[in-house]
């Protein structure tokens, strides 16, 4: 270990073990705050997964969490002690962080720093064992104070409301970005909260759960959660795709959609989902999977939904596809298949988990999208890129590509929004959020329906969307 790097260790140490009688009583003083930190951590987690825990303290986050399994490290071993206490099912050890070889997590969901690298002396360090420790599928959450606090940190400080350790330095977030890059990782997700860390009975939760959260009032917050994904070195190649296209009242698009489709993988798969259509779009599929398949080398696969609405019968291709990546694509012709393979590249090359089409970027056909679409698209496109902390532009385009494995997991954590999505779009893209997997949108062209009508009403479901809203911003966003 570096010199410096030693000396500030030992510090530390020094420093919790002369004042743990201290830090103990500012912990219990700050409960309420820490109360509120822990929640907004225990957000971005799904209960039951592994969690591990830098600067763990009592363990109290870990337990926000519903960790299973969880593990707790931090260096004052008054608090481990207290922890294990109060935590016997979890797993707890008193070691500096710097000085950890091997972690007694074998590749945890999660790992989790909360307010943990303004305490120690090289966040670069720090950093660089976390990416050594995570896998693909890893989280990181990290829980850092906003500087515009500082002043008030300070004099809490002087007042004995907030312990104050050795050393420390108050990285700003941006910088906290900055630096995790530098060691491959990429920001999923950011979350500001806190306004009030004093508990006034009826008014600190209201205002810190409902009204800091909000555009503008959010860059006064005294915490932000940033969660962040390890970014791939070489990215893996995709062997098989699975096509789903939802299909009703769409026979006149079925043949050319085949002959137009390319192929994306070695193994690819085209299922069509037809449901409750009023023309021969049924017929159709059948005759041009049997006339077809000899000449295209995907399999074509023509089956039925038993429900209704677009959500249904994506769901229930996807349930048949066998491909370890997934892909809608609308039947309307109207987002060219041949631009299909950008978004297995994006995939394949880790630039993304959740390519999301965006169809707002190039110039669409002149009837392509009515006027009051396209407002209402742009309008829940910001709407939603605000609910879902991350940039969504084009929330309704139909084509959207994920891996296999982590719809899955989508369908694991179903109940968490519950069955409310007759369009299959905002159930993924919930779902995507919730997993904090990285979404990007790939600009798409949109071009003039040439057969049939559009499925979609404006007003209707405009208004689905809207309470479609209602529900991300109480489970995703105003989480307190």
């Amino acid at each position: 270990m570096d010199q410096h790097l030693a000396e500030h260790v030992q510090r530390q140490q020094e420093w919790s073990r002369s004042n743990a009688p201290r830090a103990a009583k500012s912990r219990r003083r700050s409960r309420f705050f820490h109360r509120e930190v822990d929640q907004l951590v225990a957000s971005q987690v799904v209960p039951n997964s592994s969690v591990l825990d830098l600067g763990c303290a009592d363990g109290s986050t870990l337990r926000a969490c519903k960790a299973a399994p969880g593990w707790g490290i931090d260096l004052d071993a008054d608090a481990i002690a207290q922890a294990r206490e109060a935590s016997p099912d979890l797993h707890f050890m008193s070691t500096p962080i710097e000085e950890l070889a091997e972690l007694p997590a074998p590749a945890p969901d999660y790992i989790v720093m909360s307010m943990l690298l303004d305490e120690v002396y090289d966040v670069q360090h720090v950093v660089r064992q976390v990416r050594r420790w995570s896998v693909p599928d890893t989280r990181v959450v990290i829980v850092t104070y906003s500087r515009l606090w500082r002043p008030f940190i300070r004099l809490a400080e002087l007042l004995r409301i907030k312990a104050r350790s050795a050393g420390e330095n108050y990285v700003p977030w941006d910088e906290i970005e900055n630096m995790i890059a530098l060691e491959g990782f990429e920001v999923t997700k950011r979350l500001d909260g806190l306004l009030m860390p004093m508990r006034i009975p009826l008014i600190s939760s209201f205002v810190n759960r409902w009204i800091a959260p909000l555009p503008i009032i959010r860059a006064f917050c005294l915490i932000r959660v940033t969660v962040a994904r390890q970014v791939m070195r070489a990215g893996e190649s995709v062997n098989s795709v699975s096509v789903v296209v939802a299909a009703r009242n769409e026979s006149g698009n079925i043949r050319e959609l085949i002959m137009r489709t390319p192929m994306m993988a070695p193994e690819q798969e085209l299922i069509f989902v037809e449901g409750n259509s009023t023309d021969d779009t049924w017929e159709v599929i059948q005759a041009a999977v049997a006339e077809m398949q000899h000449s295209t080398p995907m399999t074509l696969i023509a089956m039925q939904q038993t429900g209704k609405g677009k959500g249904d019968a994506v769901r229930a291709g996807f349930d048949r596809a066998t491909g370890e990546v997934l892909m809608i694509l609308d039947a309307d012709l109207s987002v060219p298949p041949e631009e299909l393979p950008q978004f297995v590249r994006a995939l394949e090359e880790d630039r993304c988990e959740f390519a999301n089409g965006s169809r707002l970027v190039y110039p669409m056909d002149d009837k392509a999208m009515r006027f009051l679409n396209l407002l209402g698209n742009k309008f829940f496109g910001y709407l939603f890129s605000y609910l879902l902390s991350q940039s969504v532009r084009d929330t309704l385009c139909g084509t959207k590509v994920l891996r296999k494995q982590d719809y899955e997991r989508i369908i694991a954590n179903r109940d968490f929004f519950g069955d409310f999505d007759p369009f299959g779009d905002f159930d993924l893209l919930f779902g995507a959020s919730r997993l904090n997997l990285k979404i990007r949108d790939l600009p798409v062209h949109y071009k003039e329906r040439t057969y049939g009508e559009t499925n979609i009403s404006r007003f209707s479901h405009g208004w689905l969307l809207l309470r479609m809203s209602n529900v991300a911003a109480a489970r995703l966003k105003f989480v307190g």
